[in-house]
């Protein structure tokens, strides 16, 4: 009797390969590879399994739908399998596809569609209201994110028709603006930045804050209807769905075409491959599907995909280049970044030469050195990124690159906190971040300078009259007056706005200072605490957390930050120009709640964060951002988060809304009896 072989053992690798890779997609929403490296495993085990149909088992990424539903949102089951797609990736494919069709339903057409490089999404209506918003999960199951969904401002709450229950499907993008917008920001905070606009949308939809996922501008188009109950609506084909999707009030993305045969489908891909960086948004192929809806039951669907309809992948747009050196720069916020300096080549309608490397993780992550041949490609379309070294045309001469010793700008000791892939400098007077430094201290939250913005902060700083912050204190009429759009009066008007700043408190100077992780809450907290800016000097991290707003990270930064001697300069010479380092009086309201720590998480249902932060002030309190042993209570709300989690495991007394209230009435009562 001859034994069962075993699967062979490069299977066996790819099965393991793409599940790590799935679950980074996935769940912890960091890609590790591109989309095209991605296709060319997940074909190889298919060509593997077709060779070897013995050996497939349910749990080869090939019989799965889509990606695991988080732990973090409840789950959705769907009303019915929301299934991918098969891809094609060149003409012969899409023929292969359209001789299945032609089998089995005479006459076709087609639709052709944009594939939108987003996150899919299934909503449900009832008489015209948004009741429910999953992900698609793996495709039986998602992740309830009605909340977060709340916050598209593409997506209607309410139709425009009152259907008793209407489900459709759709796909959640970031619009390519944003995806720039949202990195930007990353890397001035010195974070890691997303791989791609799908990343971040799928990122951003999945916050366990709804207010995360608002500010990030994330949009939507509709293609799909799952179930509809309506005895009025008989919807024949593809075409009718997207017109009765628009009418219903839902977005649908115009760019789609009827295609009578599959020639006329391989020109819109084309076309729109050619388009594409054009687009606002991220595609990465277009979608064909059996127009006429009665065809679709004769050619059925597998577990998995739809047999009616195909996706039509565009080729990854990549090249060659030698990696030529690196380029340190300080950016407006302190952030020190490398940048890949390249042999210029042409790629995706443009000659590129530089691309951004974000930080030294990456680097050492990509195993990348200078004099490196590389493959690259623009991310999104847009940005052009090195993929990856190609160590195998390795000559030996290559060198390796290693992070800053210092500021390349001012030669101050270039930092990492702990938690962050960003180094940094700090020097609030650095020439790179000057102009940055200038204007945020004399923002609103900080030294409340009328009339210095960003263009007159600029023309200060280009004209020489600013090379530090202290000089602001030396400024005179005369030299404004000269300046672009400054006559008599706004030179006066400037001159005066600067002067009554030296009068702010020491809070609006310790915010205006730009310390790391200290923004004007907790400003205002190490004031109350230390009202001379002098105690600052010989301050130690053991008595900064003593106060229960104080963590690790802000600790370390304040007393780094003070003990650098270009800081203690800058602050002296403000002191010597006569700006107040004291604070006359204490900042936070005596109560029944003085010296207890708060800390919200989840949604309450009467009041805003804002409000019951208020509340709690006013009676004495104070509200933190993170729980630690020093805290007293968690208010806990609608779907809390993590620091729910963290509040049982320290033990930390846990109010729900009522309990909350009944401290509330009782702390007021208190009062009053005082105040009688």
């Amino acid at each position: 009797m001859e034994l069962e072989k075993p699967a062979p053992r490069n299977m066996r690798e790819l099965i393991d390969l793409i599940r790590r890779y799935d679950y980074h997609y996935y769940v912890l929403d960091q890609p590790l590879v591109d989309d095209s490296v991605y296709d060319a495993k997940m074909r190889e085990l298919l060509r593997l399994e077709e060779e070897y149909p013995q050996f497939i088992n349910a749990y080869s990424p090939t019989q799965r739908i889509g990606g695991e539903p988080s732990d973090n949102f409840p789950q959705v089951i769907h009303r019915q399998p929301l299934l991918s797609l098969d891809n094609a990736f060149s003409q012969e494919d899409l023929q292969d596809f359209d001789h299945r069709v032609a089998k089995a339903v005479s006459p076709y057409d087609y639709i052709c569609e944009l594939k939108i490089d987003g996150l899919s999404i299934a909503l449900i209506y009832e008489n015209g209201l948004l009741i429910n918003a999953a992900t698609r999960g793996n495709g039986q199951v998602g992740e309830d994110v009605t909340l977060n969904v709340r916050t598209v401002k593409s997506i209607p709450l309410r139709l425009l028709k009152p259907i008793p229950r209407l489900e459709v499907r759709g796909e959640i993008y970031m619009p390519k603006k944003e995806f720039l917008r949202l990195n930007r920001i990353k890397e001035e905070q010195g974070g890691k930045v997303f791989a791609n606009p799908r990343n971040a949308a799928a990122g951003s939809l999945r916050q366990l804050q709804p207010s995360v996922t608002a500010q990030r501008k994330l949009s939507a188009f509709f293609y799909e209807i799952l179930y509809i109950e309506d005895a009025g609506i008989n919807i024949t084909s593809q075409e009718e769905t997207l017109n009765f999707l628009k009418q219903a009030g839902l977005p649908v993305n115009s760019h789609y075409v009827k295609a009578a045969n599959i020639e006329q489908v391989y020109d819109f891909a084309r076309e729109f491959e050619n388009k594409r960086a054009a687009l606002p948004y991220d595609i990465d192929g277009t979608v064909v599907k059996l127009n006429r809806v009665e065809g679709r039951a004769a050619l059925g669907s597998t577990l998995k995909t739809p047999r009616w309809a195909i996706a039509y992948k565009f080729p990854a747009a990549q090249t060659m280049t030698k990696l030529l050196d690196i380029e340190i720069n300080v950016g407006r916020t302190g952030i020190i970044a490398p940048t890949a300096l390249l042999e210029p080549v042409s790629l995706a309608g443009s000659t590129v030469s530089r691309a951004s490397l974000h930080n030294f993780d990456l680097i050492k992550e990509k195993n990348l050195l200078i004099g490196d041949t590389v493959m690259i490609h623009k991310a999104g379309d847009i940005i052009p990124e090195v993929l990856r070294p190609l160590p195998e045309l390795r000559t030996g001469t290559e060198k390796a690159i290693t992070p800053p010793a210092a500021c390349p700008a001012c030669g101050s000791q270039a930092l990492r906190w702990e938690g962050e892939v960003a180094y940094r400098c700090d020097n609030i007077n650095c020439p790179a971040r000057l102009k940055e430094s200038l204007i945020f201290f004399a923002s609103r939250p900080a030294m409340n300078i009328e009339g210095l913005g960003p263009s007159l902060a600029e023309q200060l700083v280009e004209a020489g009259l600013v090379n530090k912050i202290e000089d602001l204190y030396r400024l005179t009429e005369e030299q404004l007056a000269g300046l672009e759009r400054m006559g008599n009066k706004s030179a006066v008007n400037l001159i005066n706005a600067i002067m009554n700043s030296r009068r702010q408190p020491l809070s609006r100077l310790l915010t205006a200072l730009g310390i790391r992780h200290v923004g004007s809450k907790i400003a205002r907290v190490l004031a109350e605490h230390y009202n001379d800016i002098h105690l600052f000097f010989n301050l130690k991290s053991e008595q900064l957390l003593e106060i229960a707003e104080i963590g690790p990270k802000i600790a370390e930064s304040v007393v780094f930050f003070f003990n650098a001697p270009r800081n203690a300069e800058t602050i002296n010479n403000l002191l010597a120009a006569g700006v107040n380092g004291k604070e006359k009086a204490s900042l936070r309201a005596s109560g029944p709640l003085t010296g207890k720590s708060f800390v919200l998480s989840g949604t309450l249902e009467n009041y805003t964060r804002e409000q019951i932060s208020v509340i709690i002030q006013n009676l004495g309190g104070q509200i933190s951002s993170s729980v630690n042993p020093k805290t007293d209570y968690l208010i806990s709300g609608d779907r809390p988060g993590k620091k729910y989690q963290q509040a049982v495991k320290l033990g930390v007394s846990i109010l729900d809304e009522p309990e909350l209230e009944n401290l509330i009435v009782s702390c007021r009562s208190q009062q009053s009896a005082i105040s009688l």
